[in-house]
C-alpha cells in the first residue's frame, strides 16, 4: 500500500498540472525586492513613479481647482480682499505643484501643495 501511493506522488510531480510546481512558478518572480518584478507588481519603481506623478497632478489640480472656487464665493461676499487674495494666491502655489508633480517633480510638489493649502488656511484666519 506504501509503495503505491508513493508511486502515485512520483507521477503527479511530474505532471505539468502539479499544484507545487504551479505555486513554486509563481512565487519565482516575485522573490526579492530589487525592482526586477513584473510591470504589474507593485515593487516596480516605474509603476510606482507613475503613480506618484498621477497622484501629484491630480492633488495640485483639485486643490487649485477648490481655491479659485472659494477665492470667487469670497470675493462675491463681505470678506475682506486678503482672504481672497490669499486663496487665489494658494489656488497658483497649487497649480504650479500639479505642473511640477506631472513633470515628475513630485517633492517639490508636495512641499508647494503643504504651502499653498496652508496659506489658503492663514488667509481664511482673517475672515
Amino acid at each position: 500500500m506504501n509503495g503505491s501511493s508513493d508511486s502515485g506522488t512520483a507521477e503527479t510531480s511530474d505532471q505539468p498540472g502539479d499544484i507545487s510546481q504551479q505555486a513554486r512558478h509563481a512565487t519565482e518572480g516575485t522573490e526579492g525586492a530589487d525592482g526586477a518584478d513584473g510591470p504589474d507588481e507593485p515593487g516596480d519603481p516605474v509603476a510606482a513613479a507613475r503613480r506618484a506623478r498621477w497622484t501629484a497632478a491630480a492633488t495640485g489640480g483639485l486643490l487649485a481647482l477648490a481655491g479659485a472656487a472659494a477665492a470667487l464665493l469670497r470675493l462675491t461676499g463681505s470678506a475682506p480682499v486678503l482672504v481672497p487674495a490669499a486663496y487665489a494666491v494658494g489656488s497658483a502655489v497649487c497649480a504650479t505643484a500639479a505642473s511640477l508633480g506631472s513633470r515628475g517633480r513630485t517633492r517639490r510638489a508636495l512641499w508647494l501643495l503643504i504651502a499653498g493649502v496652508t496659506v489658503m488656511a492663514f488667509g481664511d484666519q482673517f475672515d
